[in-house]
């Protein structure tokens, strides 16, 4: 679940609602239809996407596939409409309940204020370092404007200073070594 969310950007009620049927190991996709949402009554309940743009398909990163094939093998449910996240009675996940888990977890593991929603948002900031276009943010994150794909796209800002900064290191490399009146360093030309 902490794979997917971090490394696929899929949120909480998108992962507990996912099925056996959702998930294509041969081709490393994964089907998102809906999501299960938490009524204030603590009633559970299946929900399609606010819009069509949530019903996508989503590629999950080759590294990640032997873990999530393992993940069907011992703990998901059996058939295709088995659920792929289950909780330790057999019922779909309480995000109250997870919490508790995670924040136990982050603790001993030294990490604090880190919130689970924070996986989607690492994952979309990942995709958006891979030169995606905002349409293609927008696709994988299930968003119908690109209002939110482009939050994203802001954080490849601080990739380009990264870039910015390494070009930069050439140059003070370049001019270290010497150049030639042609601008090439050591002196030889083509």
């Amino acid at each position: 679940m902490v794979l997917l969310a971090a490394f696929c950007g899929l949120r909480w009620g998108e992962l507990v609602a996912l099925h056996r049927s959702d998930v294509d190991l041969d081709h490393g996709m994964i089907r998102v239809r809906g999501a299960v949402s938490e009524l204030t009554s603590g009633k559970r309940v299946y929900k399609a996407p606010k819009s069509a743009a949530g019903k996508r398909l989503v590629a999950v990163p080759s590294s990640v596939l032997p873990v999530l094939d393992e993940h069907m093998k011992v703990y998901a449910e059996s058939g295709s409409d088995g659920r792929v996240f289950i909780g330790a009675k057999k019922a779909t996940p309480r995000r109250n309940h997870f919490n508790r888990l995670w924040h136990k977890a982050c603790a001993d593991a030294g990490v604090k204020g880190l919130r689970f929603h924070d996986l989607r948002h690492t994952g979309n900031t990942l995709a958006s370092r891979t030169n995606a276009s905002t349409k293609e943010l927008m696709t994988r994150l299930g968003h119908s404007t690109a209002r939110a794909a482009l939050i994203y796209r802001h954080a490849n800002f601080d990739r380009e200073r990264e870039i910015a900064d390494a070009v930069d290191g050439m140059i003070v490399k370049a001019f270290k070594g010497g150049s030639d009146r042609n601008g090439h360093a050591g002196g030889t030309r083509d």
